[in-house]
C-alpha cells in the first residue's frame, strides 16, 4: 500500500480506519490500477487510488482521496485529482467513477446525470461519472471492486 506514511494519511484524512482497510484490500486483491501520493518536503500528505470496476466498457473508481488534515483546502486533493485522470485517459480508459459530493467532484467534469443511467449499487446523489472519450452506451450494470462492499 505504500507503508504507514499513506496508511497514516488516510487514517488521518477519513478519522477512521475502514478507508485504510480498503486501500488494503483493494492493493490485495490486485485490484489497484494507480496508486498516487503527493509529497511535501519528503512527507507524505495525499493520496489517491484509482481501481478498477466491472463495466461493459473500460472504467475506474475513484477513491478514496486522502489529504492530510493539515492540508485540506490547499488543493492537494485537486492536484492529485487531476494526476488521476491524465493517467486514466493515457491508459485509454472510458470513464472513471466517483463516490462523492457534485459541489467538489464536479469541477473535474464528474456528472451526477450522466450516471444515473448505470445500475449500481452505489446508483444515487452521490454516484457520478466522468466520460473521458465518447462512450457508445449510457447504461449497463457497474460496480466498483468487491472490497467496496465491506464498507
Amino acid at each position: 500500500m505504500g507503508g504507514g506514511a499513506v496508511r497514516a494519511v488516510v487514517a488521518g484524512a477519513f478519522g477512521q480506519p475502514d478507508e485504510v482497510d480498503l486501500v488494503e484490500r483493494l492493493h490485495a486483491d490486485g485490484d489497484v490500477v494507480a496508486s498516487l501520493v503527493a509529497e511535501e518536503g519528503g512527507v507524505i500528505i495525499g493520496h489517491v487510488l484509482l481501481s478498477r470496476m466491472r463495466a461493459p466498457f473500460r472504467a475506474l473508481g475513484l477513491a478514496p482521496v486522502s489529504v492530510a488534515q493539515a492540508r485540506q483546502g490547499s488543493g492537494v486533493g485537486s492536484a492529485l485529482i487531476r494526476e488521476a485522470i491524465r493517467l486514466a485517459r493515457d491508459a485509454d480508459y472510458e470513464v472513471i467513477f466517483v463516490l462523492g459530493e457534485q459541489g467538489y467532484y464536479g469541477r473535474f467534469g464528474f456528472q451526477v446525470e450522466g450516471a444515473r443511467g448505470f445500475a449500481s449499487p452505489y446508483a444515487g446523489d452521490l454516484f457520478a461519472v466522468l466520460e473521458l472519450c465518447p462512450l457508445s452506451m449510457r447504461d449497463g450494470a457497474v460496480d466498483y471492486a468487491p472490497a467496496f462492499a465491506a464498507l
